[in-house]
């Protein structure tokens, strides 16, 4: 069986694939779950990777679960069913979303329900002009088992969030971008050239460095002030003892462009 996940690296940058266009790249009834948690545990073992970009072949981005599988679990009792969200879906989302370095969604089309979610778990969004997102577990008559409902609000705000939520309607690029779900909005053709090339300018950067700072990002969403900036008095030390840090104070003041390769 195919992988549903194409895992290809250039230098720094990782690009994730979701490979499965038959299933509109569904999340569940699959492999999905675990193959993403072991691609995350691949690139946070890998010190050389200081970006990832993900997507999806095919015309869409991920339909979430698949309504077919679904089928499959309506004789399941509660406690079945909590223990399969728990050992799949979720643990996609903590490993995705805590992964240390940087990640770019590249939107390439529909991104529904456990899909729409999956480009909250990642720092910057890049959508295509055909790319659509919804929130859509409630007609279905479900709720965000995947952490949605705690992802969602930090990217577009509570009333927009809710909004999506409890119509389950879809929105359209134009919109996503208005709402700052996503960062920009391209021509389909050009979606995979502008996402690698702000991963390059991303990956441009000392890798450390990147890694330091999306902790500091991701621990500041529920951190008071004092305790983030006694963190940030931590990781700081830690940078100012690194080579990179060293070649760009040289680098910049010797007048010429830092070498930051290596880890």
């Amino acid at each position: 069986m195919k992988p549903f996940l194409v895992y290809e690296q250039a230098g720094p940058i990782v690009t994730l694939s979701m490979d499965a266009p038959e299933s509109r790249n569904a999340l569940t009834g699959n492999s999905a779950p675990q193959e993403f948690v072991d691609a995350c545990a691949r690139i946070a073992g890998d010190l050389s990777v200081r970006v990832v970009v993900l997507t999806g072949r095919g015309s869409v981005f991920s339909s979430g679960g698949n309504l077919k599988h679904m089928q499959s679990l309506f004789d399941q009792p509660p406690s079945a069913l909590r223990q399969w969200y728990r050992e799949g879906i979720q643990r996609l989302a903590t490993a995705l979303y805590n992964l240390e370095v940087p990640t770019i969604a590249a939107v390439n089309g529909p991104a529904i329900g456990a899909g729409c979610d999956l480009t909250c778990m990642c720092d910057i969004r890049i959508a295509s002009e055909t790319a659509t997102f919804a929130e859509s577990f409630v007609k279905l008559g479900l709720i965000p088992g995947d952490g949605g409902a705690w992802l969602l609000p930090r990217a577009v705000g509570a009333s927009k969030a809710a909004e999506m939520s409890f119509t389950g309607d879809a929105i359209g690029a134009a919109e996503a971008l208005a709402c700052g779900l996503v960062s920009r909005v391209v021509p389909a053709e050009r979606l995979m050239a502008e996402a690698l090339a702000l991963a390059g300018r991303i990956a441009a950067n000392p890798g450390t460095g990147l890694r330091l700072t999306k902790r500091l990002l991701r621990e500041g969403q529920h951190m008071r002030l004092e305790s983030l900036l006694e963190m940030s008095a931590g990781f700081q030390a830690m940078a100012h003892k690194t080579a990179h840090h060293v070649e760009a104070v040289n680098a910049f003041v010797e007048k010429r462009k830092p070498d930051f390769s290596g880890d």
